[in-house]
């Protein structure tokens, strides 16, 4: 039997939301933002280990939620460091799954069937991304010119990214550099390829107010 471990991310500070409030800690629907997100793997498989990378100092104020909240699921709580690659390699050492996946805290909306996609995928890929295609036309933009591109070449990747432990921690021995932008990212970095699934497109990363009025309405 396999077992999952899920790093949850939440270091942001909330600057697209203009908010002293970083955005993982506003409440949808009488709830913090996180609280949703932990929820969503906690009722997928109450089995997961769940991880949660938090600013230290932060750490007290997502306690006092919990309190308030009467906010019961099990979940580990490991200091975020100065940028994400930094906060996931902190958390390596706490990981006891087979497998790991890497989500993000303000990503409340991940269906169970991508959780299961991605599940299924790593049975027979070391690396497993949910993606979804693009609707809208694309233009790359040089200078004052612009040009067309053909947007079937494109996908927009969304968490959980999932791996075998040992890819993880391989790609995690290379050092920090400002190109690494997810975990798949670095993976590929290492060497390994990474298989792409099909997604849900209301799993939408919440960092505009916009995105919270949607939160609201899909999480009733």
């Amino acid at each position: 039997m396999s077992f999952y471990t899920v790093i949850i991310t939440a270091g942001g500070i909330g600057k697209r939301m203009n908010s002293d409030l970083p955005k993982q800690f506003i409440e949808v629907n009488d709830k913090p933002i996180l609280m949703h997100t932990l929820e969503k793997f906690y009722h997928f498989n109450p089995k997961f280990q769940l991880i949660l990378t938090l600013p230290r100092d932060w750490r007290l104020y997502w306690e006092e939620l919990i309190v308030s909240h009467d906010f019961k699921i099990p979940h580990r709580i490991v200091e975020g460091g100065t940028e994400r690659y930094h906060s996931i390699k902190n958390t390596l050492d706490y990981c006891f799954g087979d497998y790991i996946l890497v989500h993000d805290g303000v990503r409340p909306l991940v269906s169970f069937k991508t959780i299961e996609t991605c599940i299924e995928a790593l049975k027979d890929y070391e690396s497993v991304i949910p993606v979804i295609g693009l609707k809208e036309s694309l233009r790359i933009q040089n200078n004052d010119t612009s040009k067309s591109v053909d947007r079937s070449l494109y996908n927009i990747v969304q968490t959980p990214q999932c791996f075998k432990k040992e890819i993880l921690q391989q790609a995690y021995n290379l050092p920090f550099h400002e190109g690494i932008t997810d975990d798949s990212t670095l993976v590929e970095e290492a060497g390994f390829e990474i298989k792409m699934v099909q997604g849900n497109e209301e799993n939408i990363k919440i960092t505009r107010k916009i995105d919270l009025q949607l939160a609201g309405l899909f999480l009733k």
